[in-house]
């Protein structure tokens, strides 16, 4: 997350914000912020979303997403909302909503579904 210059705004059992303030190390060519970053502060939130649901002697995994790029990412800011659909002691089901921030408005432009394991200890987790 350091290397794309997200940063964590909201964490609460469930749910996790990250953002991320367009430029160009982290646009496409056309300038739009390119689909990987989008899906990487996806996957991020909802793992911490997931993390956030898990024991402390826990970490978290993606086994698998999905992700709907719906609309190009630009704008001020692009922010995913990830939230905990359904918690288990193994599995854990999350979904992050992505928005193009512009003007005090916000458009969706990217919906991701994950799967997350947990796993045993904590140790290089949030590396």
């Amino acid at each position: 997350m350091q290397t794309l210059g997200a940063k964590l705004d909201h964490v609460s059992p469930g749910r996790v914000e990250i953002s991320l303030i367009p430029r160009p190390e982290v646009s496409q060519q056309r300038g739009f912020v390119h689909a990987g970053a989008v899906s990487a502060i996806a996957d991020t939130a909802a793992g911490y979303a997931a993390l956030s649901m898990m024991p402390m002697d826990r970490g978290v995994l993606t086994t698998e997403f999905k992700i709907n790029l719906l609309a190009p990412a630009t704008g001020e800011c692009i922010a995913a909302r990830g939230r905990v659909v359904k918690a288990g002691r193994k599995l854990t089901l999350a979904q992050t909503e992505v928005f193009a921030q512009s003007g005090g408005k916000e458009r969706l432009i990217a919906l991701l579904t994950a799967t997350l394991m947990a796993i045993e200890g904590r140790d290089g987790i949030a590396d």
